[in-house]
């Protein structure tokens, strides 16, 4: 289809038949001739009614874009071609619009796309749903647990390199305007025999090759594991790597998943343990070893393995490796313990990898849950999606117990199907008043009666085999079955076909065979038994609870010996059958909608399309048999007004515009057509029609219609068209030679405006020469007079300086004369008291002087009497260099003990607190320096003198060294509440700042210690000392301006008394703060400029509380 055109409607430009129901004639062979040729256009989706039918197209279409997510937003499912957004977008608006709760069910078998589809759902429903920082973080929680639970719950398999090895239930919850607020994930029958064994040209779990291939090697490193794939006995090597697989890549996307969805680090390290753990017990392996009583016991080989993996989980080697060789058996009052064979050893090595794998694949579920579920108590509307394993049979007939649990629960879903089909079309009937007619089908009831009935059902008989005491077998099982199920119609077996005298030698001795609604699926009882049982031994799981490890305890809670239970843990088929009642029950209170997921081909290849594969899953998942339910009453149904629109141009009373009800005109439309009555139903909003002849008959008629009402129309626009071009250049030649005028009376205008111009300008040139000509001789004269003045005033002037200069040369001869004269007569008067020493008196009488001289200049220039005042004056000779710095010291030392003279005890007090603070914070907290210049006040309320306070005085009995208001940070939302904070000799207050009502009161023993970031914030943790009553409600997250003050006064306060320790300051920007029972972890990061100057507090998930610090 080109990029210009636009389907209105599912019927324009058809590929085939877009629904199903519309296929004329309608058998199997034209039901799938019209899926291969919408395949081979790159159609991939069809409709049967409201169920949309996928085919894999193994390669990337050019159809999930963002416009396409527009284009089907808020459209009639029907309005536009076959798509999976218009199944979600019709289930999303009717949750949202009509208040109805939705699921969507995904079936298939294994690479049909049934994980994609569930993908694309989700990816609708969070592009379509509405915006903002809440609602987007919701929307990527709930988009990234997809990574997680396929890296840990998807395998590359024969059928598909992507294949979920988990069934999926997913409830997303919506608020009123259809906003995502959290969701709920269900997870049903892991298959965990995957772990320990995978068939050929299958890989284990994807999480042990992204794990070897993505983590760093200071990792690997800590988990004790090594790149090479081959020293792994988990891991099959013929298919460790597959084409189009970066397992490194999609390792790093899941541990930013894990992030994103709210995993702490040592959570996810915890978890990466443990598959080091499975990895490392893989490779543990057994010999014998001979006793005395003629018994082999189980010995492990080399204890290298098993040595690294106690290391990694905090096991006593001794412990676990007595487990692998000996089990305890506990009856009532009695033990018996028993040695373990080297084939039970590896039983029991490999029940404990499954174990530990399955149990930490159910704790991820139930840890995404606890980070994504809504944190709302409101009433919510809920659409669930459903992605589950389809019908599975091995055409070898190695069908074992998993594949008969598969299939069950599929025969659950076709039950389901079948009967809220039928109730749907039977509601639409009744709704438009419409006669309803009883449409026979198949009721598989009876085959699920076969296998789930409580008493003779096949996994009730299952069970009791697996409880009896005795020697139990798969083969006493398949007795057993023989006894009791041998007359049922859908049951065969070797002894049951006996028993009638027929001969079937497809049938095996070992195997049964029962008739699903899908076909016969044969399956072999080889390890029903043991699956079933599900069996670990008690000494394993007391050696698990044994660890160090914090998550394996929490994963083997019946391995604690104070709670040692005697009571057998329910089946495997048990747990199964549990799950997918419940599974049942929730999908009957919600409206469903359908998604059949077909694959084309077995080899994974884009354009091919195996015709016998697509019938094969054609009948299993029972399309014929739906679309036969559909057509059973009227192929085809529409409201009257789209009906109407699509069709009005056929008669001619009502095209173009039908003004009377939308009903009557199709009722004129259908009489004029003559269209048989018996054809069609009116409704009371639809036209209902029965066969799609009609329907075709009315798109035909159409289609020539629309073709006579084309030509019609470019008849009338190519009129229009030539007379608007004559018009056009009608207007176009007046307005040519409008300008032309205006253009020729501008140049004339132009012309004489210049002539004009020029003469005034000779004009104006010869006035101004004549005024210049007079100017100049005026000012010739008045040059000449200044010059003749300035002449005589020089001459004068040089005269009087003459004189002068006579006179002065007189005055100092005088003086000269005058000074060699007293110079000779003192010289004549001193000579007599002049002798040999008359040198030193001299010197000496230069020192004197220059001493004298020295500090007479230093008093007048001594600095100011301020401590802080570093100046100093220079030194004006060299020698005095020693003198001169003695002085300065003794002047420093002086004007300092002046100064602290002048201090009152309060004072005092005050400079010894921030020496304090100094002491604990400088260099360590960001803010420090802003308070350094900030008197300590203490009390910031004046709660004495405040009448507000009057009730707050009264409760406080001491003195208050400190009072002020603070914020008490929120846990949930991370935001601040007032409170007034006051501190005594002996306690702590914090108070509401409105009522003055003291809300806690904390003796100061009580504390432990107090946290704050490196950061300029004003963020605190008041941490309580455990098993104290204060610590009952948790540490308090605090908020001030003035923190260096507070945790000041409290560190001083505490230091002060002699009966308690003094209270710890830790300086962190990640720290733990103590809530009630649940611990969160306070992050402190730098802020970006777009987060402005203040700084904020976020809750990132129920264990993370997120500051953001404006950089200095």
């Amino acid at each position: 289809m080109s990029k210009m055109e636009v389907k209105t409607s599912l019927l324009d430009n058809m590929i085939g038949v877009g629904d199903m129901v519309l296929l004329e004639p309608l058998s199997e062979e034209t039901f799938i001739e019209n899926l291969h040729k919408r395949f081979e256009h790159n159609e991939i989706y069809t409709y049967i009614g409201s169920v949309v039918i996928s085919m894999n197209p193994y390669k990337s279409l050019p159809i999930f874009t963002a416009d396409k997510v527009e284009e089907y937003r808020n459209r009639n499912f029907y309005e536009l071609s076959p798509h999976i957004y218009a199944l979600a977008d019709e289930a999303y608006r009717s949750l949202r619009d009509q208040d109805k709760d939705q699921c969507i069910l995904i079936t298939g078998e294994s690479g049909a796309g049934k994980t994609e589809a569930s993908k694309l759902v989700m990816s609708y429903v969070a592009a379509v749903c509405g915006k903002g920082q809440e609602v987007n973080k919701v929307k990527e929680q709930l988009l990234q647990s997809n990574p997680v639970l396929e890296a840990f719950g998807n395998a590359k398999t024969v059928r598909n390199d992507n294949s979920s090895r988990f069934g999926k239930y997913m409830d997303i919850e919506f608020d009123f305007k259809g906003d995502p607020l959290g969701g709920v994930i269900s997870n049903y029958l892991l298959e965990k025999s995957r772990v320990v064994k995978q068939p050929r040209g299958e890989r284990n779990f994807h999480i042990f090759y992204q794990l070897l291939s993505g983590a760093s090697e200071d990792t690997l490193k800590k988990l004790k594991l090594d790149r090479d794939f081959s020293k792994y006995n988990y891991l099959s090597l013929d298919s460790a790597s597959v084409n189009g697989l970066d397992d490194a890549a999609n390792f790093r996307t899941v541990r930013n998943a894990m992030q994103i969805v709210g995993f702490m680090e040592d959570e996810v390290q915890s978890v990466l343990e443990l598959v080091a753990a499975v990895l490392k017990l893989g490779n543990i392996e057994f010999k014998p070893e001979s006793r005395v009583n003629g018994f082999d016991e189980s010995r492990v080989k080399d204890k290298n393995d098993l040595k690294e993996m106690c290391e990694l989980l905090g096991i006593e080697q001794s412990v676990l490796e007595r487990a692998f060789s000996f089990r305890t058996v506990e009856a009532k009052m009695e033990k018996v313990s028993t040695t373990l064979n080297v084939a039970q050893a590896y039983y029991a090595r490999d029940a404990l990898a499954k174990n530990i794998y399955s149990r930490m694949f159910s704790w991820l579920v139930t840890r995404i849950n606890e980070s994504i579920k809504a944190q709302t108590k409101s009433r919510k509307k809920v659409m669930g999606v459903l992605d589950i394993y389809g019908f599975e049979i091995f055409e070898d007939g190695d069908n074992s117990f998993e594949q008969f649990i598969i299939n069950y629960c599929n025969e659950k879903l076709q039950q389901i199907f079948i009967e809220l089909t039928l109730r749907e079309e039977q509601e639409e009937y009744v709704r438009e008043g419409i006669e309803w007619t009883n449409i026979e089908y198949f009721n598989n009831a009876i085959i699920c009666d076969l296998i789930e009935n409580n008493q003779n059902g096949i996994l009730a008989m299952l069970d009791e085999e697996c409880l009896r005491p005795g020697t139990v077998t798969d083969e006493t099982f398949l007795d057993k079955l023989n006894t009791v199920c041998a007359e049922h119609q859908h049951f065969e077996s070797r002894l049951s076909k006996n028993s009638k005298f027929l001969t079937d030698h497809s049938l095996p001795h070992n195997c049964f065979r029962i008739q699903h609604y899908a076909g016969k699926v044969l399956y072999r009882v080889e390890g029903f038994v043991d699956k079933n049982n599900d069996l670990l031994y008690r000494d394993l799981s007391q050696a698990m609870y044994k660890a160090n490890h914090s998550l394996m305890k929490l994963l083997f809670p019946e391995g604690n010996p104070a709670k040692v239970n005697l009571k057998r843990p329910p089946t495997a088929g048990f747990q199964f059958r549990a799950s997918v009642g419940t599974l049942m029950k929730n999908l009957l209170t919600k409206n469903p909608n359908y998604i059949r997921c077909i694959k084309p081909n077995d080899k994974k290849a884009a354009q091919v399309f195996t015709d016998s594969l697509v019938c094969h899953q054609v009948r299993y998942l029972g399309l014929m048999e739906n679309v036969r339910v559909r057509r059973a009453g009227y192929a085809f149904r529409q409201p009257y007004e789209p009906c109407l629109e699509r069709y009005k141009m056929l008669c001619k009373q009502t095209w173009p515009h039908w003004k009377g009800p939308a009903r009557e005109g199709v009722e004129v439309l259908l009489k004029d057509l003559e269209v048989p009555e018996d054809e069609f139903s009116y409704g009371r909003s639809k036209i209902f029609i029965r066969n799609p002849r009609t329907l075709f008959f009315l798109e035909e008629k159409r289609r020539q219609c629309l073709e006579d009402l084309a030509t019609l129309i470019q008849k009338i626009y190519r009129g229009w068209k030539c007379r608007t071009h004559f018009l056009l250049l009608k207007k176009s030649q007046v307005v040519v030679a409008a300008w032309f005028r205006r253009y020729a009376q501008q140049r004339k205008y132009q012309k004489i405006k210049s002539s004009s111009i020029v003469v005034q300008s000779f004009i104006r040139g010869w006035k101004a020469r004549k005024i210049l000509r007079e100017l100049k001789y005026q000012k010739r004269c008045k040059e000449a007079v200044t010059t003749i003045a300035a002449y005589w005033h020089g001459t004068q002037a040089r005269r009087e300086l003459k004189r002068l200069k006579e006179e002065a040369r007189r005055k100092h001869a005088v003086a000269v004369i005058w000074a060699y004269w007293l110079g000779l007569k003192v010289r004549r008067e001193y000579r007599k008291f002049f002798r040999a020493n008359a040198g030193k008196k001299i010197y000496e009488f230069t020192i004197q002087r220059i001493m004298q001289k020295y500090f007479l200049g230093l008093k007048n220039t001594m600095p100011s009497m301020s401590p802080i005042d570093k100046s100093w004056p220079a030194r004006p000779y060299l020698f005095l260099e020693g003198t001169h710095q003695e002085l300065r010291k003794i002047f420093h030392l002086w004007r300092c003990k002046k100064y602290r003279s002048q201090f009152t005890e309060e004072k005092k007090a005050i400079y010894e607190e921030k020496l304090e603070a100094s002491e604990i914070f400088k260099d360590k907290k960001a803010l420090y320096p802003s308070s350094v210049g900030q008197p300590f006040k203490g009390d910031y309320l004046e709660i004495n003198k405040n009448p507000k306070y009057q009730k707050l005085n009264s409760v406080v009995d001491e003195k208050v060294l400190l009072a002020d208001v603070v914020n008490k940070i929120n846990r949930a939302n991370g935001k601040g509440a007032s409170r007034i904070f006051l501190l005594t000799k002996k306690n702590f207050v914090l108070a509401d700042q409105k009522t003055g009502q003291v809300k806690a009161s904390v003796p100061l023993p009580d504390l432990s210690s107090v946290s704050v970031s490196t950061q300029n914030d004003g963020f605190f943790a008041l941490k309580l000392k455990e098993g104290t009553p204060s610590a009952a409600k948790g540490d308090f997250l605090l908020s001030s301006d003035r923190l260096i003050e507070i945790i000041t006064k409290l560190h001083r306060t505490g230091a002060a008394s002699a009966d308690r320790e003094p209270i710890s300051v830790d300086i962190s920007d990640e720290f733990l703060v103590q809530f009630k029972q649940d611990k969160v972890c306070v992050k402190f990061i730098q802020a970006g400029p777009k987060n402005g100057n203040s700084v904020t507090c976020k809750r990132k998930n129920n264990r993370l509380l997120e500051v953001s610090v404006p950089s200095p």
